[in-house]
C-alpha cells in the first residue's frame, strides 16, 4: 500500500489554492442556504424518522442528488437502505424516590427522563433499592471496575462523562478527552451486562456538554433501537437520567454529600454505595413496534477503480415534533443539527460532479436515526452497500459553521489516522491552522455517524470549523454560538437564520473535498496510527487493499 507524503499533500493543496476554480465552480454560499431553509422548513417537521416527514426527506435528497449528477447507490438500484428498528413510546409514566419519610416526585421531563430500549408492554420497578456506582465503567485494561457489588435487580446511579473530567491530571482515562466510557450509550450498555434494572444517569452541564432541556426534548419522545436478537442481555428495563439538585438531594437524605462521593469515584479504589434506605419507584406503558427509516445513498463511480469508494457522510434527521416550549413552537427543526451538513454532501455532489470523474467511487450517505444513538450508520456498518474492507475513507460532516470564518480547523480524533496529515495541510493553505482536541472534553468523536465506520476499521476524518472567529464583527458571532448552545442545540429554536455567513463551512467543504480528491485519484489507503484501537479491525483485511 503507496501513502501519500505530507509533501505531496503540501504541493496538493498549494495547487488547489490556485487552480481550484479553474476545474471546478466555487461552492455556492447561496445553494447551501436554501438547501438548508428547505430542509428546515416547518413543513418538513423537524426531520423525525418514520414519520411522513421522512419520505419528503427521501424525495428531496434523491432529485438534488440527481440533479447534481450522481447516480442512486442504495439497494436494488434506488436510493435508499432500508434500516429495521424497533421503536418505544412510553405513556403514563410514574417514579418516585424515597429516604425514610421524604419523596420526591420524579415528573417526566422535569425531574427526570424515564424511558426504555426494551421490547414489551410496560415496566413497573417497586422499592428498588439504589446504589451508587460513580462512573459506572468497568475498564479491566486500565485496571479499572465499578462494579465491585452485585447489582442485579437494583437501579444504579451513576456520573456522566468519565473519572477524569473535573481531575484531568489523574489521567486515567486520557485527560480531558472524554472515553467511550463516558458516554450515555456505554453506561446503559454496561449497566445491562451486570444486570441491573435501571439507570439514572446524574444530568451536570459541563460535563454533559448540554443542558437539561437537550436531555428533556431527546428523551421524553419515543426512542429507537435496532433489532436485536437478545435484547434483554443488551438493555435494562428503564433507561433515565436526572436533575443534578435531585441527586444532590437524594445523597443528602441517605447521609452522604454528593460532591465528596464525586471526588471518591475519581479513584480505583471506589467502593460501590448502597444509598441507605434509598429506593425508587417507577412504572409506565411501553408501546413496542418495529419500523423502517432508510439511509439516502448516492454514488458517482469511479472511472478505473470503481469498486473503491470514498465516503461523504451526513444525517438527514433530527428530533421531530415534541412538547412546545415557551412560544409554543413543537417543531424541532435542525437548521445547523444538521440540516447544514446534509446541504453540505449536496453541494459537495454538485462539486464532484462538475469535475473530471475520479478514479475511485465517490459515495454520498445521508444516514437516518443519528439523534437516535447513530443507528443509521451502525446499521451501514454492520450491513455495508460497499464493502467496508476496500472502502478507502470517510468524511463526516454534522453541523456545521455557520456563523463565519474562523482560525482553526478542528480535527476531532486528532492522532488516530493518517487522514490528519492530509487535511492540516489543506486548511493550513487556507490560512488555517489547527486544533486537535476539539470537542474531546464533550466527546464528540464518539456522538456523530463516522464512529460506527471508524469502530470497524474505515478510516473516517470529523472536521468543523474552531478557534476565533477571524471576520468582523466579532462580538455578535459569538454571542450567537453562545446562544445556540445554550437555547437552540436541539431545542425548536434551531431554525434557518438568512443572515448567516457561510465562509466557514465553505472553507470546510474545500478541505473535504481536496482531500477526497486526492485519494479518489490515487493508489493510496490511509491507515490507522500506531496505538489506534481501531487500528486492528484494519488490519484483518490488509490483503484486501493492493
Amino acid at each position: 500500500m503507496r501513502l501519500m507524503s505530507s509533501a505531496a499533500v503540501l504541493l496538493f493543496a498549494a495547487a488547489l489554492a490556485s487552480n481550484a476554480g479553474a476545474q471546478t465552480p466555487d461552492f455556492d454560499a447561496a445553494r447551501i442556504s436554501n438547501d438548508i431553509k428547505i430542509l428546515s422548513d416547518d413543513s418538513f417537521e423537524g426531520r423525525g424518522i418514520a414519520t411522513p416527514a421522512e419520505q419528503k426527506v427521501i424525495d428531496y435528497l434523491s432529485q438534488q442528488y440527481a440533479a447534481a449528477g450522481f447516480a442512486p447507490g442504495g439497494e436494488n438500484g434506488g436510493w435508499t437502505q432500508a434500516v429495521g428498528l424497533n421503536r418505544f413510546t412510553v405513556s403514563n409514566v410514574s417514579g418516585q424516590i424515597k429516604v425514610g419519610d421524604w419523596t420526591q416526585p420524579l415528573v417526566q421531563g422535569q425531574q427526570a427522563t424515564i424511558t426504555t430500549r426494551l421490547p414489551g408492554e410496560g415496566v413497573d420497578l417497586r422499592g428498588k433499592p439504589l446504589v451508587f456506582v460513580g462512573y459506572g465503567t468497568n475498564a479491566p485494561e486500565r485496571g479499572w471496575n465499578d462494579f465491585k457489588t452485585d447489582v442485579r435487580g437494583k437501579v444504579i446511579v451513576v456520573l456522566v462523562n468519565d473519572a477524569d473530567f473535573e481531575e484531568p491530571s489523574l489521567n486515567t482515562f486520557g485527560g480531558v478527552a472524554m472515553t467511550y466510557y463516558g458516554r450515555w450509550t456505554y453506561k446503559y450498555e454496561e449497566a445491562a451486562r451486570q444486570g441491573a434494572a435501571g439507570v439514572l444517569i446524574v444530568h451536570e452541564t459541563k460535563p454533559a456538554s448540554y443542558g437539561w432541556t437537550t436531555v428533556a426534548n431527546s428523551w421524553s419522545g419515543p426512542q429507537f433501537d435496532i433489532v436485536r436478537q437478545n435484547p434483554s442481555a443488551e438493555r435494562v428495563p428503564m433507561e433515565a437520567w436526572i436533575q443534578r439538585d435531585v441527586a444532590v438531594d437524594l445523597f443528602r437524605h441517605a447521609g452522604l454529600d454528593f460532591e465528596q462521593e464525586k471526588i471518591k469515584a475519581r479513584s480505583r479504589d471506589f467502593q460501590p454505595v448502597e444509598l441507605k434506605g434509598a429506593t425508587i419507584d417507577a412504572s409506565f406503558d411501553v408501546k413496542t413496534d418495529q419500523i423502517t427509516t432508510h439511509n439516502v445513498v448516492a454514488k458517482l463511480e469511479g472511472a478505473t477503480h470503481p469498486n473503491e469508494t470514498i465516503l461523504y457522510t451526513g444525517h438527514w434527521d433530527h428530533i421531530g415534533m415534541g412538547e412546545p416550549d415557551a412560544s409554543g413552537d413543537r417543531i424541532f427543526n435542525g437548521a445547523v443539527d444538521n440540516a447544514s451538513g446534509t446541504a453540505g454532501l449536496l453541494e459537495l455532489a454538485r462539486h464532484w460532479s462538475a469535475g473530471k470523474r475520479p478514479e475511485r467511487t465517490i459515495v454520498m450517505i445521508s444516514f437516518t436515526a443519528e439523534e437516535s444513538g447513530l443507528l443509521g450508520s451502525e446499521f451501514y456498518a454492520a450491513n455495508p452497500l460497499y464493502p467496508l474492507e476496500t472502502t478507502v475513507a470517510g468524511f463526516n460532516l454534522d453541523a456545521m459553521g455557520v456563523l463565519g470564518r474562523m482560525s482553526k480547523l478542528g480535527v476531532t480524533g486528532y492522532g488516530h489516522s493518517e487522514l490528519d496529515e492530509r487535511v492540516i495541510p489543506l486548511a493550513a493553505a487556507q490560512g488555517r491552522g489547527f486544533e486537535g482536541n476539539a470537542g474531546v472534553g464533550a466527546g464528540i468523536y464518539f456522538r456523530s455517524d463516522h464512529f460506527p465506520l471508524a469502530k470497524r476499521g474505515v478510516p473516517m476524518a470529523y472536521l468543523s470549523s474552531t478557534g476565533d472567529y477571524i471576520d468582523e464583527p466579532i462580538a455578535p458571532r459569538l454571542a450567537a454560538a453562545a446562544e445556540y448552545g445554550a437555547k437552540r442545540y436541539h431545542q425548536a429554536a434551531d431554525e434557518w437564520e438568512p443572515t448567516w455567513d457561510y465562509r466557514g463551512m465553505i472553507q470546510d467543504l474545500e478541505v473535504v473535498y481536496a482531500a477526497g480528491q486526492a485519494l479518489a485519484n490515487s493508489r493510496d489507503w490511509p491507515q490507522w496510527k500506531a496505538g489506534s484501537e481501531f487500528g486492528p479491525a484494519r488490519a484483518t483485511s490488509a490483503d484486501q487493499r493492493k
